[in-house]
């Protein structure tokens, strides 16, 4: 739950230089994420609104909106609708390796939250056969899943699995990771075909992401194979930029 509206300490911006080269909004913004970092403000923390701060402080609501503006930019502040601006629970960073969102929420500290949009057995369409390399018309399941940690969405998961998980308890989609149903069914999942990229995010997905219309995403598409080389599952899955990053580590040749 988040923390009611929090008024910022005055003595945070007792020493803003209103006549020095520094922009004040740098200024403004430099202090807060500063507050972010040593607790002051902590994960779930609401601001109070820019006309309010701007009035406390004396500066005008463009120069509050534009600090404000750099940290939801950085990942620590995020706006939503019917709340206002809140810190966030911290950026998560996945490296280039096999794992899921679940187990990049826990790694990172925060506690996943799944909401469970859609299930479907149906049959493998054109694309769904050449990625998981089964018939086309071979029966599938198709999983759609919206992921948020402290109550705020992340990522838009959208799964396809052949017909050997078809029979997967629907109910536990929302309380694991998937890749956790799948290693307690036995599967060992040794390599995975991936790509990331980056479009913009359609009316029902912003809506889902809490992010304005026309907002770009994060995507990333994946085919998991297990240690017998047999896919185990594909997933085109579309992330907030501002509250998901992936890493990977270049080694000259």
């Amino acid at each position: 739950m988040a923390e009611p509206n929090q008024s910022l300490p005055v003595d945070l911006f007792i020493d803003l230089d209103r006549s020095g080269p520094v922009p004040l909004y740098f200024q403004i913004s430099s202090r807060i994420e500063q507050a972010i970092h040593d607790g002051t403000l902590p994960p779930g923390s609401r601001l109070e609104n820019e006309v309010a701060l701007g009035n406390r402080l004396g500066l005008s609501r463009p120069t509050i909106r534009r600090a404000i503006q750099e940290l939801v930019d950085k990942g620590l502040l995020v706006r939503r609708r019917g709340i206002g601006t809140q810190v966030v629970h911290g950026k998560v960073s996945r490296g280039v390796e096999l794992t899921s969102l679940y187990e990049d929420l826990e790694r990172s500290g925060q506690k996943p939250d799944t909401r469970v949009l859609s299930t479907e057995i149906g049959e493998a369409d054109e694309r769904m056969a050449e990625e998981l390399g089964v018939e086309v018309g071979s029966p599938v399941l198709h999983i759609k899943r919206l992921r948020s940690a402290g109550g705020v969405p992340i990522a838009i998961l959208d799964n396809v699995l052949p017909a050997d998980f078809t029979d997967i308890d629907l109910g536990d989609l929302s309380k694991h990771g998937l890749y956790q149903l799948l290693r307690a069914r036995g599967v060992t999942m040794r390599v995975a075909k991936q790509r990331i990229g980056a479009r913009d995010a359609t009316a029902h997905e912003a809506g889902l992401l809490d992010i304005p219309k026309g907002s770009a995403v994060l995507t990333m598409s994946r085919t998991a194979f297990d240690n017998s080389g047999r896919a185990v599952e594909w997933g085109q899955h579309c992330y907030r930029p501002d509250l998901y990053s992936f890493e990977m580590t270049l080694v000259e040749r």
